[in-house]
């Protein structure tokens, strides 16, 4: 009876959320509209809900990278300007990090701009989409290093007020998933695929690995507490962060891997309240993640219907009219929706390519399928800005939205700088940016009471806020 008149209490609370603006702070943000560094102050200050679409490893920034590639003595690789690790013999040919950046200011530039879309100019046969995806192969970390990328990305999101992130990461998947079911025969059949695979030796080893990942995040968050002082009088902003995962496993690999660390997810899930969704990440528009999107989905549904219902947010419909061939566009995000059961889209751009989008649109504002919405991103990796972004029609359409950052790091940017784009870009009202803050916790993968306590926290920290105008 108790959790009942919790989750009573709970729903009530985030009907209720979201009094009425203040006619001051509206007055006072539409007279700082034109005035770029007055909006960023306000919005920085302003209370944020979470980051619901932000991938660790993308989050920090290549200095840190850097740093820890320094500290560490991990090597530098001169040609492809990339951190190595060292084998038996030290670094070989290339110098440590710590070395070859020594007093070398110029190659530390270069290094900062190869792992970032700093400074980046497209040029032929090289696109920012292309500059973006490629940092992954070159930034690398220690994996002591995970609550050190934690501890970052919550204090920087401390610093903007925000209350809540969920961070995308991959764990147990190429050193130990990937390798164990490379070979495995796979049918495309999804009932067929997932007896197979655990009927082998990933079926076999699946709770040493669960087991295993949660040490591991047990580790990073101590690691992430101690580095940010937490529960001290010199606590940094970050300690005041909530922080969950998202599992995502890689869509660019064979499909034995992608089912089989996606099923890892879903036990990672079941056991551990820290995980708390599923995504899929690399380009969508890569080859063998069209080749195998149907699959995909149709395996992350099997799941959902067989071993229980998880959290699902689904990078789907980041894709453009021009990237891939017109049919790609046709569906990504209704099966994303109607098969694998996401109850979140990240980007979802290409929307208006969809067979039937306007029933989609319809489906998705019926039954809250909330879209994650990356500025940023959006025009970096598909020259996406202004009204080519679809941000309108999901507005039009009541489809729930809320801005998010993606890859941070990567980009330059933080949550308060995509505030302020949206702003600029579709002339945001101070109480658009409300309601987008206030789903970014709505549609948060938390539990009911969770979700009512940090719902109620963001009321009275905006009645604070307000209270200045």
């Amino acid at each position: 009876m108790k959790k009942i008149l919790a989750v009573l209490t709970g729903f009530l609370l985030i009907s209720c959320s979201q009094a009425s603006t203040p006619t001051g702070v509206s007055a006072k943000f539409e007279s700082i509209k034109g005035n770029d560094i007055a909006l960023r102050a306000f919005l920085q200050d302003m209370p944020k809900g979470g980051d619901l679409h932000n991938h660790l490893f993308g989050a920090v920034y290549a200095e840190s990278w850097i740093k820890w590639a320094e500290e560490d003595g991990l090597c530098l690789d001169k040609a492809e300007l990339a951190i190595r690790f060292p084998g038996s013999g030290g670094c070989g040919d290339n110098p440590t990090m710590k070395d070859a950046l020594n007093f070398n200011q110029d190659l530390r530039n270069e290094v900062i701009e190869n792992f970032s879309l700093r400074d980046f100019v497209p040029y032929a046969g090289w696109s920012s989409h292309d500059q973006f995806f490629a940092t992954f192969m070159d930034m690398a970390a220690l994996p002591s290093r995970f609550g050190d990328m934690v501890a970052e990305t919550a204090n920087l999101a401390g610093e903007q007020n925000i209350a809540y992130l969920e961070l995308m990461h991959t764990m147990e998947l190429f050193e130990t998933i990937l390798p164990m079911v490379a070979s495995a025969p796979m049918t495309g059949d999804a009932e067929t695929d997932y007896k197979t695979l655990m009927a082998g030796k990933f079926g076999s080893a699946l709770p040493d690995i669960v087991a295993r990942a949660r040490r591991d995040i047990d580790t990073a968050m101590a690691r992430k507490d101690a580095l940010l002082k937490c529960g001290t009088k010199d606590a940094m902003p970050g300690c005041n962060v909530e922080v969950r995962f998202l599992n995502q496993p890689v869509r660019t690999l064979p499909s034995s891997a992608v089912y089989a660390h996606t099923i890892f997810g879903w036990e990672l899930m079941k056991q551990d309240a820290r995980f708390v969704g599923t995504n899929l990440v690399a380009p969508e528009d890569d080859f063998i993640a069209l080749r195998d999107y149907d699959d995909h989905m149709e395996q992350i549904g099997y799941l959902y219907e067989t071993l229980g219902e998880r959290n699902v947010s689904l990078h789907a419909g980041e894709l453009w009219l021009g990237l891939v061939h017109p049919a790609e566009l046709r569906d990504h995000i209704s099966q994303a929706v109607h098969i694998a059961r996401a109850k979140r889209i990240g980007h979802g751009t290409d929307i208006v390519f969809e067979t039937g989008y306007k029933d989609l649109l319809k489906y998705m504002a019926d039954n809250k399928i909330m879209v994650e919405i990356n500025l940023t991103s959006s025009d970096a990796l598909l020259g996406i800005t202004g009204d080519e972004h679809p941000l309108h029609v999901y507005r039009a359409a009541g489809v729930p939205m809320a801005l998010s950052t993606d890859d941070e790091g990567v980009a330059r940017i933080d949550l308060t700088h995509e505030y302020v784009r949206g702003t600029k870009e579709f002339d945001f009202s101070y109480a658009e940016l409300k309601d987008m803050t206030y789903n970014s916790l709505r549609y948060a993968f938390l539990s009911d009471e969770k979700k009512a306590e940090m719902i109620k926290a963001l009321d009275e920290n905006f009645a604070a806020f307000e209270s200045q105008f």
